[in-house]
């Protein structure tokens, strides 16, 4: 009998792990079109009877303004183009100043947040952040960096039911996300933190001075030359 549960564990273990990286990788080549925070948000607009339509539009990284790709490096992840998936330096300040925090800082990198929204559920856990170790390792092995900025400019969540920079570029500016501005890439970053409390639409006296901050670090990383080469 415990051999049978050994060699079924041991199966199911193997099917997952397999079944994971061959998903991680078929990833690396199509359009990520839904993940689990897409349809919990729809799930949760059903139970409201709020508005359940998703704005969603997948571009590639080629047609996206580069504007748009420093504004979420310098605003969520500075040390993006260089780490390996982990910023151990910026979780190390975060835990100290945490000591000292009301509400809690976090240190996730672009890498972890793709890994999060891409494959795993909502929620705090060990572990679910095991999990998004081991696929934020995937994909920075697999998918490199340009892919998992393409894939994060086109699933974070910038608005209410509105996921990546084209669908936010198109809903709150009325222009293609091709043709932002360093302003307003920089204000769709801004809310990033979250997009469901602040407005880029409507930027609160908060969103207007982070915009600024944004804008003043895009220029100290040296403009776009500073992801020239992911």
């Amino acid at each position: 009998m415990l051999e049978r549960v050994y060699r079924f564990l041991l199966k199911t273990f193997l099917v997952l792990f397999l079944g994971s990286i061959g998903y991680v990788i078929l990833l690396k080549y199509v359009p990520v079109w839904v993940t689990p925070l897409m349809v919990s948000r729809w799930v949760d607009s059903l139970r409201t009877d709020e508005p359940s339509k998703l704005y969603k539009d997948w571009r590639p990284y080629d047609e996206i303004s580069k504007e748009a790709a420093l504004a979420v490096v310098a605003s969520e992840d500075q040390q993006f183009p260089t780490h390996w998936g982990f910023d151990f330096e910026g979780i190390q300040e975060a835990i100290r100043e945490n000591q000292h925090r009301k509400r809690p800082r976090g240190a996730s990198t672009i890498s972890q947040q793709v890994a999060k929204n891409v494959f795993l559920w909502n929620g705090r856990s060990y572990i679910r952040k095991g999990l998004e170790v081991y696929f934020t390792v995937l994909i920075e092995l697999i998918w490199g960096k340009k892919r998992i900025l393409e894939v994060y400019l086109n699933v974070a969540e910038t608005g209410p039911m509105t996921f990546g920079v084209e669908a936010a570029s198109q809903r709150f500016y009325r222009h293609p996300a091709n043709s932002l501005t360093r302003d307003e890439a920089a204000r769709i970053a801004a809310v990033l933190p979250n997009p469901r409390l602040f407005s880029i639409k409507n930027p609160s006296s908060y969103i207007q001075r982070r915009t600024r901050w944004i804008s003043r670090q895009m220029r100290r990383l040296g403009g776009q030359r500073y992801i020239r080469n992911l």
